[in-house]
């Protein structure tokens, strides 16, 4: 019976498997993006999420549990400082795979695994926002101009009629 196996076998003995997952999380923690196949992507977002939350609690034992798995001291310090920051107000789903076609040797399906960034989310909000502003100007400016105007032909016509009756 196969209960309790959680977990691709990808072709590898255990001890390679994960000596492999430290590295490639640790290169999508330094490069926050990363080309590799589709399962193993699969399996590296689990523990690259999980290294993340460990970086949102920030205590010291979090930080302890995160060393031991990533290992490189530098990457524990962007973990626990930048990226934890990014991701403070965001609950799970720190990460993306997009497919990326195949494999020219064996035709393995390639995907990219990449940090998700909020800054363009926020950088939309704020580009929308001034739209919105600029918009809600234009139209006030446009009511002054044209409640100007609407003056300025009122005038006129009083002057016209002003001109009838002296005449």
């Amino acid at each position: 019976m196969y209960h309790g196996k959680a977990g691709r076998k990808l072709g590898r003995t255990s001890s390679h498997k994960e000596a492999m997952f430290r590295n490639m999380v640790t290169s999508v923690i330094k490069h926050e993006r990363i080309r590799t196949t589709d399962t193993k992507a699969k399996e590296i977002r689990k523990i690259a999420e999980k290294m993340i939350t460990l970086g949102k609690r920030g205590d010291l034992h979090a930080r302890r549990q995160a060393l031991a798995f990533v290992r490189d001291k530098d990457m524990v310090k962007k973990l626990f400082g930048e990226l934890s920051e990014r991701y403070r107000e965001r609950n799970g789903g720190y990460t993306r795979i997009i497919k990326a076609g195949y494999r020219v040797g064996d035709n393995a399906p390639i995907s990219i695994l990449e940090l998700i960034s909020d800054e363009k989310k926020k950088e939309k909000a704020e580009t929308k926002g001034k739209a919105k502003k600029k918009e809600k100007t234009k139209d006030s400016a446009e009511v002054k101009t044209a409640s100007k105007e609407k003056a300025k032909v009122k005038k006129t016509k009083e002057k016209g009629e002003a001109k009838k009756e002296k005449a």
